[in-house]
């Protein structure tokens, strides 16, 4: 017969279960984590619980570097270079071991610091010129504002247009884009046509600049500009003088 406060036992244990490896990770001292992180024998697992704690040690995340059992483990590696604490001699060198795909994942993770994101940018934009239409078009599409700028230069029209339209994309990077040397005609007149981007005053300042823009367009936007305002812009202009002359003598006309 069972008594009575082992039936109360039973039920406790049933109710409050011991609590897991993966959660008791959670609460070890800074000489456990770094116990842990060293461990060759760390699964993927625990490796990622270790790295859900927000307040993990800088020697804990090295340490976890420097562990090539776990370090070989995509997910691992990933969640190491996007802890908000890795410091930049860990993730940085990462960052280039990574595919396309997980580079666009960090520059876009909130978590992750800025200059990091940077170096994820440059890495990929590095690669633009090796990795396939369809996943350049992707990432025309859902990269980050900096690698949409970049995709503006791509040779292939449809990932231009589609970079356009990345909700990313800022009005820095579609400037920096158009006034890069490499910037062609079909760039500047898909910018100058833009329901968005050919509205914006730096924008059509930029465009005033570049040497692709069309007559019809330079005389649109230098349309309303303080004369002495349009006169600095062209003096800086690649447009055909034929084109800045009668820009300003119209503008001229309607002073």
């Amino acid at each position: 017969m069972i008594r009575e406060d082992e039936n109360a036992e039973a039920s406790s244990a049933s109710a409050n279960p011991a609590p897991t490896l993966e959660t008791s990770i959670l609460y070890l001292s800074r000489d456990e984590t770094l116990r842990a992180a060293a461990n060759p024998a760390l699964t993927e697992d625990l490796a990622l619980s270790l790295l859900k704690r927000a307040d993990l040690p800088v020697e804990v995340l090295e340490q976890l570097a420097k562990n090539s059992n776990v370090l070989k483990l995509r997910k691992v590696k990933l969640t190491l270079v996007s802890h908000p604490h890795t410091p930049r001699h860990v993730s940085v060198p990462l960052i280039r071991q990574f595919y396309t795909f997980d580079l666009m994942k960090i520059a876009l993770t909130p978590s992750v610091p800025a200059d990091v994101k940077v170096a994820a940018d440059d890495v990929l934009i590095s690669r633009l010129k090796s990795v396939t239409l369809g996943e350049r078009l992707a990432l025309a599409r859902r990269g980050s504002g900096r690698v949409a700028g970049g995709m503006l230069l791509d040779g292939d029209a449809r990932v231009m247009r589609i970079a356009l339209e990345n909700s990313r994309l800022t009005e820095t990077f579609v400037i920096q884009a158009i006034l890069r040397p490499e910037a062609n005609a079909v760039l500047i007149q898909a910018v100058a046509r833009h329901a968005k981007w050919s509205f914006r005053r730096e924008v059509r300042f930029a465009l005033l600049r570049t040497e692709h823009l069309s007559l019809a367009r330079a005389l649109e936007f230098g349309k309303g500009l303080p004369l002495p305002l349009l006169r600095e812009v062209l003096h800086s202009s690649r447009m055909p003088a034929r084109i800045k002359e009668q820009v300003l003598r119209e503008s001229q006309g309607n002073c």
